[in-house]
């Protein structure tokens, strides 16, 4: 049997008894997989990674705590043969053979009478890569084959055409602090499906380089505003094009609703009737400090950090900041938006109780290629801002973990 190839099939094992021998490593990796298809599971092991435990203390699996006996395959569609017994492997293995059940071992796949192929999953598809012999079988080869394949699927280097009616609809979504490697998943495969992308300036825009010719891009700073004010003008975009019956994505830097106005652009859609899938991203008040060896959060130094908007001065009315409770905080302060504002941010700070030799970090261009960090204090941010020449986008973090990790090369 060895010298013919196996046969691919998908088993459909939802309520159907599945039993696993060994409560081990291969158990663990395993059954997660054994529980998602809906597996009446069987574990029979006299012990269990503490995991597998978890699993059976919340009720997905049972878990018969013995060795390996005749008859335990009795009834099973499918069993996986994992214990550290190579005796135990071959009974079980021979009583799969009698009762006709198909059987993975994880000690001898040439003694098996199915193999587990490396197996991924995107979006409704599953992808299986099954070594045609099991004679040189490579599992690092086969998980590396489907690795690529998944990878390829999920951000949209490797297309496959539709033959299903879309339905027309806007994604928001966060594209993350700026490299482009830190989308989603989920957010770079829309994104590679869209017919329309209408993109802020702080979105990766690496990957609008990557889209085909035929997507329409967008730049939401260059729509002619007329009469609107911006935001109005960007609704207004996005209500028309999916009206058009095409795929339509709003690529955000950031998190859409971490101070993007992603709301305000899902209350405009649901007005118009227009579905919206929201997309979160990785929000730079979190990313853009750790690229720079800053941690937000440090066990003896910050119990709490907090992220506020800069982007109108403490001072100003239309501040809904309240900087006196901010300053008697000990934790870390996240400013977004607020380089241009930092001088009166740092004094107001200052008057209300914060020390003024607080360290700053700013972080100019947070995760990208042109990321650079300068450091302060509350007491001189303000002219090292100027004499640094520090311009937006930049994340401010105030706070003694600026101190934490090694110091910033010069």
């Amino acid at each position: 049997m060895a010298e013919h190839p196996a046969y691919p099939v998908g088993l459909r094992l939802s309520g159907r008894r599945v039993v696993v021998l060994g409560g081990g490593q291969v158990a663990q990796r395993r059954l997660p997989a054994l529980i998602a298809a809906g597996a009446d599971i069987v574990l029979v092991s006299p012990e269990a990674t503490p995991s597998v435990e978890a699993m059976a203390d919340a009720g997905e699996i049972t878990w018969v705590r013995r060795g390996y006996a005749d008859g335990d395959l009795a009834e099973a569609w499918y069993a996986l043969i994992a214990t550290s017994d190579p005796a135990a492997n071959t009974a079980a293995s021979a009583e799969a053979e009698r009762h006709r059940v198909w059987c993975v071992r994880s000690d001898d796949a040439d003694q098996a009478t199915a193999w587990t192929p490396a197996t991924g999953h995107s979006e409704g598809v599953t992808v299986a890569v099954l070594t045609t012999h099991a004679r040189g079988r490579d599992p690092r080869h086969t998980a590396a084959i489907r690795d690529a394949v998944v990878e390829g699927l999920r951000d949209g280097t490797l297309v496959a055409p539709h033959h299903r009616t879309r339905t027309p609809g806007v994604a928001l979504v966060g594209g993350g602090p700026g490299d482009p490697d830190l989308i989603t998943v989920r957010g770079r495969r829309l994104l590679a499906e869209a017919d329309v992308v209408i993109a802020d300036r702080l979105g990766p825009r690496d990957l609008l380089a990557e889209l085909p010719p035929h997507v329409e891009v967008i730049d939401a700073a260059k729509i002619p505003y007329g009469r609107y004010m911006a935001q109005e003008a960007i609704n207004n975009a996005l209500v028309e094009h999916a009206k058009q019956g095409k795929a339509v994505v709003r690529l955000k830097g950031g998190d859409p609703y971490v101070f993007g106005r992603g709301m305000e652009e899902v209350q405009a859609l649901a007005e118009a009737g227009i579905p919206c899938t929201v997309v979160p991203g990785i929000s730079s008040s979190i990313s853009v400090p750790g690229a720079a060896g800053i941690p937000v959060t440090h066990r003896g130094v910050a119990h709490e950090f907090t992220v506020v908007s800069g982007h109108v001065a403490p001072d100003d009315e239309r501040s809904l900041v309240d900087w006196a409770s901010l300053a008697r905080l000990t934790g870390t302060l996240v400013v977004l938006m607020g380089v241009d504002k930092i001088g009166k941010i740092a004094e107001t700070l200052v008057a209300h109780g914060r020390s003024p030799a607080t360290p700053v970090a700013l972080v100019q261009e947070g995760t990208t290629a042109a990321q650079r960090r300068v450091d302060a204090t509350l007491a001189t941010v303000a002219e090292t801002v100027r004499a640094e020449d520090v311009r937006p986008p930049a994340v401010i973090v105030i706070g003694e973990v600026v101190r934490v990790g090694p110091a910033p090369v010069a």
